[in-house]
């Protein structure tokens, strides 16, 4: 994860805008289904940001430590009583398995290089043990995409191949998400291949799909270490 804590000074605006709204809850819902319940055991949440996800982790019986970069996320994640500790996803200073399972959603997009988090994150993880994803759907959004809040139909443009960080794009909202820290983009290939070479076996690919909308938003993989 990038050593910038980009979110620093936005957490508040974050939580409220996205991390609590409709959409985010909608995909939520898809996570919890993958990930299945804790019955007490201990679960990573690398990125877990205002921690709105993890305390719905702790409600279905996992035992949560969240981390993030950023210490103004952390703050929120506190004050909602979550465990965190504030590090970079790529250099965690937990012991070789010390988790029983892993989830993170959005990282992807926010972190410079993707396949060290995943590496760190299969680390700490036993064999077998579950990493459940959410992520942008790589094709519907990045720098080459309109499709604000997955409203109406994607218009794709070029730059689908463009792998560094943007901060402009033809879908980027004066005042976003996207125009305030940047964004990551990974093409199709690159994202499940990025998992594939931390040693994760891939068991399950979704794209949560919601009512009225034709096309989705996000893609989520429930990998095995």
């Amino acid at each position: 994860m990038s050593t910038t804590a980009r979110y620093d000074g936005f957490a508040d605006w974050y939580d409220r805008e996205f991390a609590t709204s409709e959409l985010s809850t909608l995909l939520l819902e898809t996570v919890l289904r993958l990930l299945g319940e804790g019955e007490g055991r201990r679960l990573l949440d690398a990125g877990c940001g205002t921690g709105v996800n993890a305390v719905a982790y702790a409600e279905h019986s996992w035992v949560v430590t969240g981390i993030d970069i950023s210490e103004d996320q952390l703050r929120l994640a506190r004050e909602r009583g979550i465990d965190v500790v504030q590090v970079d996803a790529a250099a965690m200073p937990f012991d070789d398995a010390s988790f029983d399972a892993a989830v993170s959603t959005w990282i992807h997009t926010d972190v410079d290089d993707f396949t060290p988090v995943l590496r760190e994150i299969a680390r700490v993880l036993p064999t077998g043990a579950p990493f459940v994803y959410l992520g942008a759907h790589p094709c519907f959004v990045g720098p080459h995409s309109e499709f604000t809040a997955a409203v109406g139909l994607p218009i794709l443009h070029p730059g689908y191949q463009r792998t560094e960080r943007y901060v402009t794009s033809p879908g980027t909202r004066p005042g976003g998400l996207r125009e305030r820290v940047g964004a990551m983009h990974l093409p199709l290939g690159l994202f499940p291949q990025s998992f594939l070479d931390a040693g994760f076996a891939v068991e399950a690919v979704e794209e949560p799909l919601h009512e009225g909308r034709e096309y989705p938003y996000t893609l989520a993989l429930r990998c095995r270490r």
